[in-house]
């Protein structure tokens, strides 16, 4: 993800150099990329790094100009050079991603690290995932793990989930289920859905805290209202197994039913198995439940 940050310039000698800044973000704001785009190009000539940014973001997202990623990538860079920490970033993830440029990931660790360094949360989760999925770099879980955990500690949910999930599988570090059940609570806390998941399956299975199917039957119903199947999978074992709840085989069909949409393996040979032990009605009922299950969510 990138990001545009529309910042006013404070204690700058020049009153009218300011104003202009200013009035370029609030034409922005007010949807005139127009002008904004004809101001920051202006000031973006004259060396400003954060109109840079800004020119860049325009460019890059097709704002009052046709997109164009040479263009965004030139004023990224522009910006970068003078040690704008989100710009950095920016010009990491094209560098990554290979927009306007031929991807080069030594080129995007590069950048994201002069970014991380400078405390931005998103480049630090960034090249965390570089270093934890070795594109084009040795793999390096502690590497990994570092910088998940200095993006963690910011909120960034995504680093939250993943650094979890370095506790929980022992990757860059001992394993440490209770590591993991504490990052997985706070990123599940953000709505992240896989975090709510796995925070569901730790209460299910007692891993790093005490067993509590309540607990587990809840956070799997916060990730599946968000259409997540693994968690909509995991439901239907505890309708049908009566953890948690009322044993529910139309519970079970229903949550069994929707996660086969999603693809989710397995869920429709669970839902055919439990219908062997329902009525036509239920089966019917349990459908029924599952249309209206769609139609909320």
């Amino acid at each position: 993800m990138k990001y545009l940050i529309l910042l006013f310039v404070v204690a700058i000698t020049s009153k009218s150099f300011a104003d202009t800044l200013s009035d370029a973000a609030h034409a922005y704001e007010r949807g005139d990329y127009t002008a904004a785009i004809t101001s920051y190009e202006k000031l973006a000539k004259q060396g400003d790094a954060q109109a840079q940014l800004n020119l860049g973001w325009m460019y890059d997202n097709g704002e009052g100009t046709p997109q164009d990623y040479k263009q965004a990538l030139h004023w990224y860079t522009k910006a970068a050079e003078q040690g704008h920490a989100d710009a950095q970033h920016n010009l990491g993830f094209m560098y990554k991603n290979g927009e306007g440029t031929l991807q080069d990931y030594k080129q995007a660790i590069k950048w994201y690290t002069k970014s991380a360094e400078q405390g931005y949360a998103a480049a630090q989760f960034n090249l965390g995932l570089i270093y934890d999925t070795a594109h084009s770099t040795p793999q390096d879980y502690k590497q990994a793990l570092y910088w998940y955990a200095e993006a963690a500690e910011q909120g960034n949910e995504e680093a939250q989930f993943n650094l979890g999930a370095m506790y929980h599988k022992g990757e860059g570090t001992s394993q440490d289920y209770e590591q993991a059940f504490k990052w997985y609570t706070k990123a599940a806390e953000q709505g992240n859905v896989e975090a709510q998941t796995n925070l569901g399956f730790m209460y299910d299975t007692g891993e790093g805290t005490l067993q509590d199917y309540k607990k587990a039957l809840k956070w799997y119903t916060k990730a599946a209202e968000q259409n997540y199947g693994k968690a909509q999978f995991n439901l239907g074992f505890m309708h049908v197994k009566g953890e948690g709840t009322p044993q529910d085989y139309v519970m079970a069909h229903m949550f069994w039913n929707i996660a086969s949409i999603s693809g989710t393996e397995n869920a429709k040979v669970n839902r055919d198995k439990v219908e062997d032990m329902m009525t036509s009605s239920q089966i019917e009922e349990a459908q029924q439940l599952a249309k209206e299950w769609m139609e909320k969510h």
